[in-house]
Order: C-alpha cells, then structure tokens, then sequence
C-alpha cells in the first residue's frame, strides 16, 4: 500500500494553485513585453501588472496606489523599516518591536540600533501576545515607528493590531504590521484597522515564491531601498517580475473568495480536532499560542521529553511534512527564541512541533496524523535523554 502524504508546513509556503499557474503561464511566453515599455507589448503587460495591484488591493481593501510590488514578504519589511528610519531619522531615533518577529523585521531592527537608532524589543507573554500597557509605556516622544507582526509563524498568535494602531496614531507614531501569515486567510481592511504599512507574500496564500506587497496608506512617504528605473511609484526600482505579481494578483483574488465564502471555517474546524485530539492522546503535550487568538490554519505544540528534529525526520518518513517551527530557521539546533521569548525551557523548546493545515488538508489527513504521531512519540521518549523522572 503506497505511504500517505500528508503535507502539514503551509506557515512555510504553499502550493501554486493550478488557476493561479494558468494565469501566470502566458507571461513566461507570448506576454514577454516590458510593462514600462510605451509600444504594445509593453502596455499589454503594464495592464496585468496593474490589474494584479488592484486585486492585491482588494484582499485588504485599499486603494490600488497604495499597493507597492516587491520581491518577497521579507523584502518589504526591510523597506517599510528601513523606509521610515530614513525619511524621519531627522524627526525621532527611536523604534519599538517585539521579540517574537519574524527575523526579517528582528534582525532589521538590530541592524538600525548598531547604525544609530534606539531600538525598544518589547516581551511577550505566556501565549506570544503583547501587553498593551506595556506597547503604550514604551512609545516616547522620538518614536518614529512601531512594528508588531499580525499573527505569528511559530505559534500562530494573534496580535491585538487594532488597539495597538490606534495607540500609534493618537501619539503620531508610524505603526506596520508583517501580516505575511494573516494575508489570505483572515479578514483585513486597512480602512478600518489604524495600520500605516502592512506586509504581504504570494506564496503564502497559493501564488508564486519570490513576490511580496508592502501597503503604504496614502500619505506616507518612506525612502526607496532599490535606486535605479523608478519603478514601483520611485520606490522599488527593477524591471517587475510580470508572471510572479499575476501570480500574486490571481491568489489574492482566490484568497478573497474564500474568505468571503466562509470556507476557512472548514479548516478551523479541522484545526481544532488536531489540536484538541493531539493534546488527548499524548501526555505531556501542550498547545503553544493562545488557543482562540490564532490563525485558522495554525497548530503548534511542545511535547515534552523528546527532541524535535528526531520527531520530524519520523513523521517525515511516515509521509507527513511538519516543522519545528520558522522554516527560515529550521535548520538551526538551537530552540525556538519565539519559545523561549515565551517563557519556555530550554528543553521543552526542543520538542516544538509545528502543523499547519492547507485548503485542501482533509478529515482523513487529520486523523492520519493523529493514528502516526503517538506512537512515534512513544518510541523517542524511550530512547530520549530528556525522558521523565519516574
């Protein structure tokens, strides 16, 4: 009987949905113009593109110009960062974050405090979430911005964004949020949520690898990155990737309607039978994140007196792809620091597991890993240096 494959890593990237190929073939062949180009080939392809921004646009309800392309989520953290410290360095030296983002906006952040900035990384509980008395206490007269990711990658938490941006916008602060995991999944509207920049990725939600978005609400200037054609509204400069942001443009247009259908209900709910069929069938296991302020799709565990990577090269042979958490990281030996943030030991961090369902994850699947996981977990406790005292 052939191995069931059961993948369970959507937090790390996804499948390009087939309608989204289609969309995107046409532009690796006939469609080849240059959408800067007056002639038309170039207008043909500058249609596209504009036609991708705007439904882009709509996931989040913003207007169009307010969308700039970049080349990934990781990319457009770095330029709404970067951005604002440089446009107002002059104002402010001062910038808060958290200590559990993702390390595109952890590691820009450092980077500015060792080139003059004042960097505040704020704690997290327990459950990865933010006091807000504290996010307020830590806002001072020279702070320029703010950023505090929308729902975490590792454990799936969800951010109080609303409150924190309207906390920014009664002192004047720049707020941004790296909505990576959040985008296609769970309503936004920047209309209605007081955030200044927000940052999207494709292949998050069904497009291509290498594209991302960064929302800049109207009125916000920030300085370029990238010099050179002045593309992107003279932000973003480069030739544009045309197949990756039709690509981009037909996931987010997906992603709408399925929000809008109600379909993610589905996998909360299958969400919640892992969760609550894991926790009941191994003992000494715990649900890391807070259990409702969580992505649909996310679900995320320490299992105690067993090493992580042992348990994903098991599952991996048994057919299912899991991870321990941040695929950026994954392959480090060291604990999770979104765990350790969270107060965890050491050695409970080692036993992270993290399983994130896609559209297509069935019952049959969830069940599949609920009849593998604890035996496999029954044979590395056995064998574990960290098994427990009896």
């Amino acid at each position: 009987m052939p191995l069931r494959k059961v993948y369970m890593d959507h937090s790390a990237t996804t499948f390009v949905d087939q309608a989204v190929l289609e969309k995107m073939l046409p532009f690796f062949s006939e469609k080849y113009g240059n959408p800067n180009s007056v002639h038309a080939w170039g207008r043909e392809v500058r249609s596209s593109v504009e036609e991708a921004r705007m439904n882009v646009a709509r996931l989040v309800n913003a207007e169009p110009r307010e969308i700039l392309f970049t080349g990934g989520g990781s990319e457009a953290d770095n330029l709404a960062i970067k951005g604002v410290a440089e446009n107002l360095g002059e104002k402010g030296r001062h910038l808060v974050t958290t200590a559990i983002e993702h390390h595109a906006v952890l590691d820009t952040f450092k980077w500015l405090g060792k080139h003059g900035y004042d960097v505040t990384i704020l704690p997290v509980d327990g459950e990865g979430l933010v006091d807000l008395d504290e996010f307020r206490n830590a806002l001072r007269p020279d702070t320029i911005l703010a950023s505090v990711m929308y729902a975490n990658n590792e454990v799936g938490t969800i951010q109080p964004i609303h409150e924190m941006g309207s906390i920014c916008r009664e002192k004047g602060i720049l707020f941004h949020t790296d909505a990576v995991q959040a985008a296609g999944h769970i309503p936004i509207d920047v209309k209605e949520l007081p955030v200044d920049l927000l940052t999207m990725a494709a292949h998050k939600m069904y497009g291509p690898k290498g594209v991302g978005a960064l929302y800049v609400r109207k009125g916000v200037r920030i300085a370029p990155l990238v010099h050179g054609g002045g593309q992107e509204f003279g932000l973003r400069s480069g030739t544009e990737n045309t197949a990756g942001l039709v690509g981009f443009g037909a996931a987010a247009e997906l992603a709408l309607k399925r929000i809008e259908s109600g379909e993610i209900e589905e996998e909360r709910r299958l969400r919640d039978l892992l969760i609550d069929g894991l926790l009941l069938r191994i003992e000494d296991s715990s649900l890391t994140g807070h259990r409702t302020l969580r992505l649909p799709f996310h679900a995320s565990f320490c299992i105690r007196y067993i090493e992580g990577e042992a348990m994903l090269l098991r599952l991996d042979f048994a057919g299912i792809g899991a991870s321990s958490g941040s695929a950026c990281t994954s392959g480090s030996l060291e604990p999770s620091y979104v765990l350790l943030a969270m107060g965890l030991d050491h050695a409970t961090a080692h036993g992270s597991l993290r399983l994130t369902l896609g559209k297509d994850t069935s019952e049959e699947d969830i069940a599949y890993i609920l009849e593998t996981l604890p035996p496999i977990v029954q044979t590395l406790r056995a064998m574990s240096p960290f098994k427990k005292n009896s």
